[in-house]
């Protein structure tokens, strides 16, 4: 009859659902939020893997390391990414709501750069940290300051007003950037601090290293804190800083990765290390690690597993794409601490 067909086929759907495995899919879409600084090489990760499994969509949000980190925190998201690492506050708040820890994983290592729109100067500048921080202190007001043309002799430097520019959203860039100028200047660490949201002097703000490229682009005579290869991409001239070692440097590939690899002695099981103002030649003072965000256990395994086997791919294979966008890649020691602390993921 036609009732005991029905059953027959709902039951026969009951049996080939059942043997599927917990867990199992053939598609995964996944979602992740968070740094603005590593965006670029992500998209290009996310786009090259995708081609070599097909079933698989990673979805990025460029909202900056505070969004990444609260979408973390809410469950919004499979994965966060951030330029600082959590703080204890932070991973308290993730832990006790999701019941599992965090785990930091490094994906790369960029450079922030002090990228300015100085029509009148084609000669890349020379700046200090003591001069970055008096600039975003609003204590050095001029570009053609005595102490910006001491250390630029030879460029004419224009009588105009400088124009700081600074993130307003919560960002891993800004916490790289304020960490810079902690460890250099004792007034800013004292007055405005070290954190990826801080109360800035001077100066008017843009969202996300995008936004704040976007302003200094579009303003003569200003200055900001923004990923190298935002600066490459929106044709901005970008200055050259003096690191620990007391020599100006170009960031670049090589002065990122030497500053990485100066500081691999003191980087703890957590991988979470500041890389900023280390002692080594040809070093780049304003070089940071960029974390992929993820739960020691997640809600999901099929999607756990698929981040996992990404994430395993970005540490290996993934890396040859980071030098054509700016980023460094891994050193190979932090490339296999990394991997190791996948094992953890359950």
């Amino acid at each position: 009859t036609l009732l005991s067909l029905l059953v027959l086929a709902v039951m026969a759907a009951g049996i080939r659902g059942c043997g599927k495995k917990e867990g199992e899919r053939t598609n995964a879409q996944i979602k992740g939020a968070g740094a603005s600084f590593p965006a670029p090489l992500y998209s290009k990760w996310f786009s090259e893997y995708s081609k070599l499994n097909a079933g698989v969509k990673i979805n990025y949000q460029s909202i900056g390391s505070g969004g990444g980190v609260k979408q973390l925190t809410e469950g919004t998201v499979d994965f966060g990414a951030s330029d600082s690492p959590m703080t204890e506050e932070e991973l308290k708040n993730a832990e006790t709501k999701n019941n599992t820890k965090v785990i930091h994983v490094p994906a790369t290592i960029g450079a922030v750069v002090l990228s300015y729109n100085l029509p009148e100067v084609t000669k890349p500048l020379n700046l200090t940290g003591d001069v970055i921080a008096e600039i975003y202190l609003g204590t050095i007001k001029k570009w053609n300051d005595p102490k910006i043309a001491k250390i630029n002799e030879g460029v004419s430097l224009p009588d105009k007003e400088i124009i700081t520019v600074y993130r307003t959203d919560g960002s891993g860039t800004t916490y790289i950037f304020t960490d810079y100028l902690a460890s250099i200047s004792e007034t800013w660490k004292k007055d405005v601090g070290v954190s990826k949201t801080v109360k800035f002097p001077v100066g008017q703000g843009g969202k996300g290293n995008e936004g704040v490229a976007g302003v200094v682009k579009q303003m003569p005579y200003s200055i900001g804190y923004i990923e190298l290869i935002y600066a490459i991409q929106n044709k901005l001239g970008y200055a050259n800083v003096k690191n620990a070692n007391e020599e100006f440097i170009t960031p670049s590939l090589e002065s990122v990765t030497k500053a990485a690899e100066v500081s691999l002695p003191d980087m703890p099981e957590t991988l979470t290390s500041s890389i900023v103002n280390p002692k080594g030649t040809g070093a780049y003072p304003i070089s940071s690690y960029t974390y992929l965000l993820l739960f020691e256990k997640g809600k999901d395994a099929g999607k756990q597993k698929t981040i996992v086997e990404f994430i395993k791919w970005a540490l290996s294979d993934g890396q040859k794409y980071a030098k054509e966008l700016g980023y460094s890649p891994l050193p190979a020691d932090v490339s296999k601490k990394a991997i190791d602390k996948l094992l953890n993921i359950k």
